[in-house]
């Protein structure tokens, strides 16, 4: 079996269907562990830039799933045809601006709506505004710390939902009931925030200071709920 880190682990546990695409897949990890556990069948593992889709061929080969896994070269989820028959997409390891906009920039490629497991390090909040935006609709949310650093794992599946500006920002399966982690997550930004208004002159940088304020006061206000 594959050696995987505990957040794809987590991430593995949201994937359906037969058929997985992994965007940025790295050395193709997620879908070697998803065919050895049977999670899958077959799946696409993407890469844009040639020394990860070099490292995922490498990955592949050595654990004999050339036949199962098709690793393509080529940006976001442009590589994907209609008919892959993707029932999954996942796309990990990056913040939520990029992975918005590879599903911006690819959403086409996938007409037939697969599910989407989406794992960001920074920024969910585009990735939840883009999925209302494109008929998908958040079906639960995660999160899972590794190194110290806490990640936020959204999974949508097709469907309508109507979020309010407290459910972007911190997840609408998140902050109804902080966990541990949570509490963490925000305390966390909490003093980044603090960090940052330090270095500001309140007169100078009026419109920047009350800003930050205005985002403290909301992290306060769910974290004391």
């Amino acid at each position: 079996m594959i050696p995987i880190n505990k957040r794809l682990d987590k991430v593995s546990e949201y994937i359906q269907g037969e058929v997985l695409a992994d965007i940025g897949s790295d050395h193709a990890f997620l879908p070697i562990y998803c065919i050895q556990n049977g999670t899958i069948q077959r799946a696409i593992a993407g890469e844009v830039i040639k020394g990860p889709y070099e490292s995922a061929l490498k990955n592949v080969t050595t654990h004999g799933f050339q036949q199962q896994i098709d690793v393509r070269l080529g940006n976001g989820l442009t590589i994907l045809q209609p008919t892959d028959s993707v029932d999954t997409v996942t796309i990990c390891g990056m913040g939520g601006p990029l992975i918005t906009r590879i599903l911006t920039e690819g959403i086409t490629h996938i007409p037939n709506q697969p599910r989407l497991v989406l794992q960001s390090n920074i920024q969910s909040e585009p990735i939840r505004r883009f999925l209302q935006q494109h008929g998908y609709c958040i079906t639960t949310e995660a999160l899972v710390k590794e190194r110290a650093h806490i990640y936020e794992i959204i999974v949508a599946d097709p469907g309508n939902m109507e979020l309010s500006d407290r459910d972007f920002k911190f997840g609408p399966f998140l902050h109804p009931k902080p966990n541990t982690l949570f509490v963490e997550k925000w305390e966390r930004e909490l003093e980044a925030l603090a960090d940052i208004k330090q270095q500001l002159d309140p007169e100078k940088h009026h419109h920047r200071y009350r800003e930050i304020e205005t985002q403290e006061n909301d992290i306060k206000e769910v974290l004391s709920q």
